[in-house]
């Protein structure tokens, strides 16, 4: 894992001589080295890292997701904010399993520090909706569920969202 600046000296490396490149004529070793550059650009926006780790919880492997993540040693210095955001993310799914307490400071760090994507922040409200409504927490519960009602415009959530409400209604 690079830090982000060392990431940008190298797109903009990589660019400045793909310039000369094509200024000797080497069109194709300058084609490359955009290229390249580019590949640099897109992990400093994507964290070669937090990808990793979303590969392994995709396959449910928590240990693993736990492992890339402990990689990480200072998220807030050597991440963007969206990529601290995704990374407590991460960490509260993972804490979810067996610590509710800490697993709701994880997922209300990334809300607070924001999802790039709308449906990222509906999950990590309906995941937040279900820690709180655990601990009783009706009202709370029930303004999450909402808020990640309104955050999902393609339905991928549906499903989830209706069984949480009649969950609500038990209580």
């Amino acid at each position: 894992m690079y830090p982000k600046v060392i990431k940008i000296v190298l797109a903009v490396a990589a660019l400045a001589y793909a310039l000369y490149q094509f200024t000797e004529e080497a069109i194709g070793n300058g084609i490359s080295l955009i290229l390249l550059s580019g590949i640099f650009v897109f992990l400093y926006f994507k964290n070669e890292i937090i990808l990793l780790a979303f590969l392994r919880l995709r396959k449910q492997d928590f240990s693993g997701t736990e492992k890339w993540l402990n990689r990480i040693k200072k998220p807030e210095s050597a991440l963007t904010r969206k990529q601290v955001g995704y990374y407590h993310f991460l960490k509260g799914v993972i804490t979810s399993q067996s610590n509710l307490t800490q697993a709701e400071k994880y997922f209300r760090k990334a809300i607070s520090l924001g999802l790039s994507m709308k449906h990222d922040l509906a999950m990590a409200k309906l995941s937040l909706a279900g820690i709180v409504m655990q601990k009783r927490r009706k009202r709370e519960a029930t303004t999450l569920i909402n808020e990640a009602k309104k955050l999902d415009k393609q339905g991928l959530m549906t499903d989830q969202i209706k069984l949480m409400q009649q969950q609500m209604k038990k209580f």
